[in-house]
């Protein structure tokens, strides 16, 4: 079996859930979050077994689930068809779906060497699935290479999918040579479901560049996959130009830069194990090292100092942490937006891009876009936006669930 659940043995009896308002035609436009405050009752129950809910009026049954009570979202739908039942010919389906949505990669060779010679479009490193995105509530398999990383986002996921079958089944499906298990408590242990443990960097490509993920202890699942069309973009406007990335991490954008032709980069990040990262992410992809300097900074004060130094860069590219983890910190966020944009700008040359990013779910596109408008005037500039984008289409949303889109890519030229 792919997915197990702790009554799916014993009983056959689903727990049943009640709605407490009409929530019924959101749900079944694609809705996949039922909140606890929704429901009449929350009765008691293991987290991750099904249920099946049914409407505020007549009672009757709408939609089938996972449950668990202790957490906000206390039932993720996995079909609006209460009558279809969840097995594993049901998650083989999903997965297999999923699967095809992302048969480009393997089109490109997939799973093959890193020293492999490729074209400048292949790329070895994509998420493969999406949770609710793909139909799979809190299910995420990033893959690097030959090695698969899943993630299950929260107790009720736990509870529901049988991760130790999982681990094999992709393996075998997608000629794995392992799959590594991520706990989403921060500094918890991972452990290897299937192949040998990996070491604690694996590599792999993207879009013909080579880069490595720390798929145990890194950030995510070891690299921040969402990005990748984003760093694209910049690549494209980056020929003879001085860029500077703020927040680099391990340098993604800042290869991405070089393979684009800069005449300089400057990668800034306060964890000196990141701009390590960024200086072996430059070599390895053959690039003068004259031109990359990584500097382990605190970014607000690296762009405050700079501005008062009257240093300036063609391309600006700002990729904060989320600002806003909750929906009360939300005020706050804002306002480290609009000073971190602000700051961006004074630094930004005549004409160049300052090109900023948001992770933070709570926080809209309209809600980000007035913060590039405010930061940026209040450094005493103009913009025109040249990009707005978000994730790449292998971190697929349901429609109707805006929450799911909370990448925020907003590309500027100032005057």
């Amino acid at each position: 079996m792919l997915f197990g659940m702790p009554l799916i043995e014993t009983s056959t009896s689903p727990v049943v859930l009640r709605l407490n308002r009409d929530l019924t035609r959101m749900i079944k436009r694609g809705h996949p979050w039922v909140y606890a405050d929704a429901l009449r009752e929350l009765p008691s129950a293991p987290p991750g077994c099904q249920a099946v809910l049914l409407d505020n009026k007549k009672g009757q049954a709408i939609a089938r689930g996972f449950y668990d009570s202790t957490c906000p979202v206390a039932l993720r739908i996995c079909e609006t068809d209460p009558e279809k039942k969840l097995d594993s010919r049901w998650a083989e389906r999903r997965l297999h779906a999923a699967f095809a949505l992302r048969r480009q990669f393997a089109e490109e060779g997939q799973n093959q060497g890193v020293n492999t010679p490729r074209s400048p479009r292949q790329t070895t490193g994509y998420r493969l699935v999406n949770g609710e995105g793909d139909g799979m509530p809190g299910l995420i398999v990033d893959v690097y290479g030959d090695t698969a990383v899943l993630k299950l986002d929260g107790n009720g996921p736990v509870g529901f999918w049988n991760a130790e079958e999982i681990g094999p089944w992709l393996a075998g499906e997608r000629g794995l040579a392992r799959v590594f298990e991520r706990r989403k408590e921060r500094g918890a242990k991972g452990r290897s479901l299937s192949g040998l443990e990996p070491d604690q960097t694996v590599s792999f490509f993207e879009n013909g560049l080579k880069f490595t993920a720390d798929v145990v202890y890194g950030q995510k699942t070891g690299f921040f996959l969402d990005q990748r069309d984003n760093r694209q973009f910049i690549r494209s406007w980056s020929h003879a130009a001085r860029v500077l990335n703020v927040f680099s991490y391990t340098g993604g954008f800042s290869v991405a830069a070089g393979a684009g032709h800069a005449a300089s980069v400057t990668s800034v990040d306060l964890a000196p194990a990141a701009i390590d990262a960024a200086n072996l992410h430059w070599q390895m992809n053959g690039l003068a090292e004259s031109q990359h300097v990584g500097i382990v900074a605190d970014a607000f004060e690296f762009l405050i100092q700079s501005a008062n130094e009257r240093q300036r860069w063609n391309v600006v590219v700002l990729d904060p942490p989320s600002f806003a983890p909750n929906q009360e910190s939300v005020t706050a966020a804002l306002t480290a937006y609009q000073n971190l944009i602000e700051s961006g700008a004074r630094v930004t040359a005549s004409q160049g891009m300052l090109a900023v990013a948001s992770c933070s779910s709570h926080i809209d596109l309209p809600m980000f876009l007035n913060c590039c408008e405010e930061g940026v005037s209040k450094a005493r500039r103009r913009g025109t936006v040249l990009n707005i984008s978000g994730q790449p289409f292998d971190h697929p949303t349901p429609l109707a669930l805006p929450e799911f889109r909370y990448l925020k890519f907003v590309a500027m030229q100032l005057d």
